[in-house]
């Protein structure tokens, strides 16, 4: 008799039954035929026993099949059994290879589920996709500070939880007119930290919805300008560094995109390090980069101020200059650092703003419930 593969894995006691059935043999005389006590050849036609090199070997003398086939039948067997299980894993790699499931689930983004189909359908879902390796919609074209690269897919999921916040929020039409009037407002701010949290009310009062969401490990992602539609602009910010000097630095440059109508037509702005854009940055960002660095601090008086005193800096010359200018003096040290390239300059003055920042207007993270 010549040794089958099956086109279907069934159990070998479904081959040994047949054989059995072919010969006209009864399960009592192949247990005689072997030697072996008739419960064992019943568990091994019912399935509930696997076959195992000796008991191969026999039935393969007993059929003249050869003990590799009836060996052969138990592992396709065995392997079509865990073969569910593969796929699932399978599955599930491709999802963990591609998305960030872990720190999504971890952020309440997804549910956490040992249903493959379901977490499959969560992140389809949260990404607007119908298979894994579909191109993400519009967000596939945004620009970070290297203006080549797409966004990481860390920053993908940052900017996707960020809109489903701006979408559910209620805001007046956007005026452009009235957001560069609100700029004096804005700048008035830059006096104590505690007053970041007037930020979310001025820009919903011009039209601008405003998210707050903490940056995923690893996205460094500082903010972005985006639009719903061509008349509805959404600043997210992430607040990585908890800084008064960054936060108005990154919210200035934001507001300036939305100023310059930067990030429609899907080209969305993405910013991952504004203040390590060097030369190089597209001119948009150099224009939001000048227009940040002149609202925290006037960059004539900065020059001025730095021909006075350079290279005799010190904490008091430093704040009696933020206190002419209107400033908390982290501002001045925030952009002192970078001129000087030292960035460890009273570091102590660049006070934290992130607790007063986020006391106010819709955010996720920091171990806060969702606030919309």
């Amino acid at each position: 008799m010549n040794a089958r593969v099956p086109a279907e894995v069934f159990a070998p006691g479904e081959f040994l039954k047949e054989e059995l059935d072919a010969r006209g043999w009864t399960q009592q005389e192949l247990s005689e035929i072997l030697g072996r006590p008739p419960r064992l050849i019943s568990e091994l036609v019912s399935g509930k026993r696997a076959i195992t090199p000796e008991t191969a070997q026999g039935l393969g003398e007993a059929f003249g099949t050869g003990g590799e086939y009836w060996l052969n039948l138990e592992s396709q067997y065995a392997l079509s059994k865990v073969r569910v299980e593969t796929d699932v894993i399978k599955r599930r790699a491709g999802l963990h290879e591609r998305f960030p499931v872990r720190e999504m689930v971890k952020r309440g983004w997804l549910s956490q589920t040992a249903s493959i189909e379901i977490l499959e359908k969560q992140v389809l879902e949260f990404f607007g996709v119908a298979a894994v390796h579909d191109e993400i919609p519009f967000l596939h074209s945004a620009k970070k500070s290297s203006y080549e690269e797409a966004p990481s897919m860390l920053q993908i999921a940052w900017l996707l939880r960020s809109k489903e916040l701006a979408e559910a929020q209620i805001v007046p039409e956007f005026a452009e007119p009235k957001l560069r009037e609100a700029l004096p407002k804005f700048q008035a701010l830059l006096t104590a930290p505690e007053e970041a949290r007037h930020a979310p009310t001025l820009l919903r009062e011009c039209g601008v919805r405003y998210v707050m969401v903490e940056a995923l490990p690893g996205s460094r992602i500082d903010g972005a300008c985006y639009w719903l539609n061509p008349t509805r602009p959404v600043i997210a910010m992430s607040l990585r560094f908890d800084r008064i000097d960054n936060f108005w630095l990154v919210l200035r440059h934001e507001i300036e995109h939305v100023l310059r109508g930067d990030g429609k037509d899907a080209k969305y702005v993405v910013d991952d390090d504004i203040e390590k854009q060097g030369t190089d940055a597209s001119p948009s960002e150099l224009e939001a980069n000048k227009a940040a660095a002149e609202f925290c601090i006037p960059q004539g008086e900065l020059e001025d101020f730095i021909a006075r005193v350079n290279p005799y800096f010190s904490e008091q010359k430093v704040c009696g200059f933020a206190q002419r200018i209107g400033v908390h003096p982290g501002i001045v040290v925030g952009q002192l650092q970078r001129r000087l390239d030292r960035h460890d300059f009273l570091r102590r003055l660049q006070v934290k703003v992130r607790s007063f920042a986020t006391a106010a207007g819709d955010l996720d993270g920091w171990d806060s419930i969702s606030r919309v």
